[in-house]
């Protein structure tokens, strides 16, 4: 059974540079099938933008895609994990600061990030947040 946060994240997290267009982040989302890209600041994470960010943040503000970059919508306050911590630890940190989502950063890169989905589908695979997690997308 997984006891720490490496054995259920995502690894090797979709990293873009802070002025990179949303309209290319957008790309690479649809690209990949995630929802979420790691915002770096040279090569020191400064942020993460989720698709919700993106459609809230910026399209539902009229701001232009093309031309809005990361750095303007993206959640600054980041709060990580090394691969190491325990799911417990995730699980109480994403309560306490009412996140979704986690990177986790390892020497001070970020090697992968784990999300409310994750810990809920090892943690109480029988949840529905679990069945709704594991199933595949709905395009």
């Amino acid at each position: 059974m997984a006891s720490a946060v490496r054995d259920v994240m995502a690894k090797n997290p979709v990293t873009l540079p802070k002025t990179t267009p949303l309209l290319d982040a957008a790309k690479s989302m649809k690209d990949k099938d995630i929802g979420n890209v790691i915002v770096l600041d040279g090569d020191q994470m400064c942020g993460v933008v989720t698709d919700r960010d993106i459609v809230v943040r910026a399209i539902a503000e009229g701001r232009d895609p093309s031309n809005t970059k990361l750095d303007d919508v993206c959640s600054h306050s980041v709060v990580t994990l090394p691969p190491d911590a325990s799911l417990d630890d995730a699980a109480k940190l994403m309560r306490e600061k009412k996140i979704r989502r986690i990177p986790i950063e390892e020497n001070g890169k970020p090697v992968g990030i784990v999300s409310i989905g994750d810990l809920a589908m090892t943690m109480d695979d029988r949840s529905a947040l679990a069945d709704i997690s594991a199933a595949g997308s709905n395009n």
